[in-house]
């Protein structure tokens, strides 16, 4: 078997994540967008939802390339559309620009570039997948920890549009440098000296048309949709949000908050990932889903800079947790082969979020009252119907999940 150094590409994707990551600090351009060219926050948001809305290609074709040793390309190609749609966001003076140089390229570029570093780097952390996920996902959330305060200090001093050209210059040439850390995964990788643990069920290789012959597919797919609702809704619009009246924040400490937001979105993925190694996927999904709802009840009953920073911090870790917590259930549930594939169609549930949440937010709250009450209430039953389907598909067990006699390689093609 071909000797890889698993923790060189954990942290050439680490390093390219850290850039991609900025999608996440959106909420930061959100208004100085609406000022700079006359349009609406809904016009805007859109963007961000076009951006998460296409994910499911580049995770979905990206994958199956991916399965078939072609993880660098993907991710090179990912990272270099990412910094090229941040660039050519700079220039934009359209609506229809905006959709397709944030939206559409970006958006692919940051899919390939997930997927790749993602599902390659797991496959080589057989046994620590939570933790592997964790530290990859947290590399994303922790690229708008960075992103936020810098994107909010050149928007002050050069601009908008300056600000995306500058950061997207910027990326371009740390992604490539990341990319040339990054090695495909072996079929079949364990780490010397490592092996399945005594009395470990049979490893599970499940192709996506397998997978999607099982009840717990399903399952999983709302789960996943279900816990990024809330997260995303929020940081597309966490900086409107602390401004309006219910909260009375000023934009520049919203603009820290971004920040905070990001710092427990990151920390978040490693620690809920390293945690569901310990308790179990499904016991610590349902930890989120109830410290989720919880954190927007703060937010509905405690109208004050305390409340929000509770909220956003609560909402911050478990956002995180659902991105680190649900690609090393995939890979547990159905097996690490195809994982590219399987998780990149379980993660079309992430893009129906990201159309979702950020909507719900910007058409249902705000207004003259800056009241966002109903999408709050929204997010409290979307988090309790997650935490219900994860008891359904606690108890239904792995007997679900087992696969029709192995099927052999080429049916994957």
């Amino acid at each position: 078997m071909p000797t890889v150094n698993r923790w060189r590409v954990l942290s050439g994707s680490v390093l390219i994540l850290l850039c991609t990551g900025a999608i996440y600090a959106f909420s930061v351009f959100a208004v100085p967008l609406t000022q700079a060219h006359g349009w609406t926050m809904p016009q805007v948001m859109l963007a961000f939802t076009i951006n998460g809305a296409v994910a499911p290609l580049p995770m979905i074709f990206g994958g199956f390339l991916i399965d078939r040793g072609g993880a660098r390309w993907v991710i090179t190609i990912g990272a270099v559309l990412f910094a090229a749609g941040f660039v050519l966001t700079g220039t934009a003076t359209t609506l229809t620009q905006l959709y397709l140089f944030y939206g559409v390229i970006a958006g692919l570029g940051q899919g390939f570039a997930y997927a790749g570093c993602l599902n390659n780097t797991i496959k080589l952390f057989p046994d620590r997948r939570g933790m592997a996920a964790g530290i990859i996902t947290a590399g994303m959330g922790a690229g708008s920890v960075i992103a936020a305060p810098v994107a909010q200090q050149l928007i002050r001093t050069s601009g908008t549009d300056a600000a995306f050209l500058r950061m997207g210059a910027v990326y371009a040439v740390v992604v490539v440098l990341g990319s040339l850390l990054v090695r495909p995964a072996p079929v079949g990788y364990a780490p010397a000296g490592w092996t399945p643990p005594t009395g470990a069920a049979a490893p599970v290789t499940m192709t996506w048309t397998q997978m999607l012959r099982t009840p717990s597919a399903y399952l999983i797919f709302v789960m996943l949709g279900a816990g990024a609702f809330s997260g995303l809704m929020i940081a597309s619009q966490l900086s409107p949000i602390a401004q309006t009246a219910s909260f009375g924040i000023s934009a520049a400490t919203a603009a820290v908050l971004v920040s905070v937001y990001s710092v427990c979105n990151a920390t978040g993925r490693f620690v809920w990932g390293a945690v569901s190694d310990r308790l179990g996927y499904t016991n610590a999904i349902v930890c989120i889903y109830a410290v989720v709802a919880l954190s927007m009840v703060v937010l509905l009953t405690m109208h004050s800079t305390l409340g929000f920073v509770l909220g956003i911090v609560g909402l911050g870790l478990c956002f995180g947790g659902v991105m680190g917590v649900f690609p090393a259930l995939t890979m547990k549930t159905y097996g690490p082969r195809f994982q590219g594939v399987n998780y990149g169609i379980m993660f079309s549930a992430y893009s129906i979020a990201a159309y979702f949440g950020p909507k719900v937010g910007a058409t249902l709250g705000g207004g003259a009252t800056g009241d966002y009450t109903r999408p709050f209430v929204i997010a409290v039953v979307v988090a309790l119907v997650g935490l219900a389907l994860t008891v359904v598909l606690a108890r239904v067990g792995r007997a679900t999940t087992a696969p029709t006699p192995a099927a052999p390689a080429r049916a994957a093609a």
